[in-house]
């Protein structure tokens, strides 16, 4: 029993270390993904240890002191999507102010997935002001523009390749660009939405490349995508939406860096996972899916809904425009290190932040 629980925590204390290196390798990147999965694996470990290993034995504590550090480890970074850290998006005011809000539905379709009556039923149930899909081929258009006469705004980008894109809205758009910014065939949005109020909203939507073998060894291509949007993000002090599936969790090293460099804050701090893939995998499941804004928004909901029969959960946000809560609100603190780190990334595959449309 002492060998096998020797094995089991040498390999997770691997797990654990790996992906502290920052190396852009698919494999060691894709450890950033299951630390939940690991803290559960590292505290029924410590269970085994203390149950069935002989207490009186120095090797037993050292396994049981390994296994509390990786626990300790995965704990730092996922705690702050749990209840039990405070929130860093304070919740809207009471009261209905339709004018200054905007409800926002992305969801990931699958790109063979054909059960987009599901997706239509949910915009109907829901009512989101602005619906952004993304693997949305021409087929999966089809279906979508029967939405065009309740929301009559559009930029439509229909790709074969899983990384099509859609916006349908009914607050107006203005200024709509698609942009490659890094690699051919991976589209992004970027638009100017106007509230009821006649306020203004930056709006940035993504998909970038995972880093699977599939697409590409590394991460390096997602990673700069996500650090110019954000510096970009970090020039403008309009009021600024970012969403979409980022194909990072939001407990990453990559994810924090993008919340650093943006300013931008993640309404799911304080309040849960909202774990959105796989949807048919209960036990390996993700915050994949994103909505990042800026300090001039409150929270007034955000919610996973029902699956549509892909491989993503949508997710629902609404957010209210009050700029009086900026100076309350705070995200992450940006320091030189984080600035060296996203230069070496946009110099690794030779992109500027300029790019990005502001």
């Amino acid at each position: 029993m002492f060998i096998a629980c020797l094995v089991a925590t040498l390999l997770l204390v691997v797990m654990t270390a790996l992906p502290i290196s920052r190396s852009e390798v698919w494999w060691i990147r894709a450890l950033d993904f299951p630390r939940l999965q690991l803290a559960v694996f590292a505290l029924v470990l410590l269970l085994i240890d203390l149950v069935l290993l002989n207490r009186s034995s120095l090797g037993m504590w050292l396994l049981f002191a390994a296994g509390v550090a990786c626990l300790a480890w995965q704990a730092w970074w996922i705690v702050p999507f749990t209840r039990l850290s405070a929130v860093e998006v304070k919740d809207a005011p009471s009261g209905d102010d339709q004018k200054n809000s905007i409800r926002v539905l992305t969801s990931n379709v699958l790109g063979s997935n054909r059960q987009s009556d599901k997706l239509l039923d949910l915009v109907q149930q829901s009512s989101p002001d602005v619906l952004v899909t993304m693997e949305s081929n021409a087929w999966w258009q089809s279906q979508l523009d029967h939405l065009e006469s309740e929301y009559p705004h559009t930029v439509k980008c229909p790709l074969e390749n899983l990384f099509g894109m859609h916006v349908y809205s009914r607050l107006p758009l203005s200024d709509s660009r698609i942009e490659y910014l890094v690699e051919d065939g991976i589209p992004s949005i970027h638009t100017c939405i106007t509230l009821r109020s006649g306020r203004q909203v930056s709006a940035h939507f993504l998909h970038p490349t995972p880093p699977i073998p599939e697409f590409n060894d590394e991460s390096s291509e997602r990673d700069a995508e996500l650090v110019m949007v954000a510096k970009r993000v970090a020039e403008n002090d309009q009021p600024t939406i970012v969403c979409g599936d980022l194909n990072d969790v939001a407990w990453s090293s990559t994810t924090r860096l993008f919340r650093k460099l943006s300013g931008l804050l993640d309404p799911r701090v304080g309040r849960g996972m909202f774990n959105t893939f796989h949807a048919d995998w209960w036990f390996m499941r993700w915050p994949l899916d994103h909505v990042f804004h800026s300090a001039h928004f409150t929270l007034k909901e955000i919610r996973r809904l029902p699956s549509i029969g892909s491989d993503h959960f949508p997710l629902l946000t609404a957010l209210q425009f009050n700029p009086e809560f900026l100076a309350q609100q705070d995200g992450l603190d940006c320091d030189a290190d984080d600035e060296a780190r996203a230069q070496a990334k946009l110099s690794q595959v030779n992109v500027d932040a300029r790019d990005v449309p502001g």
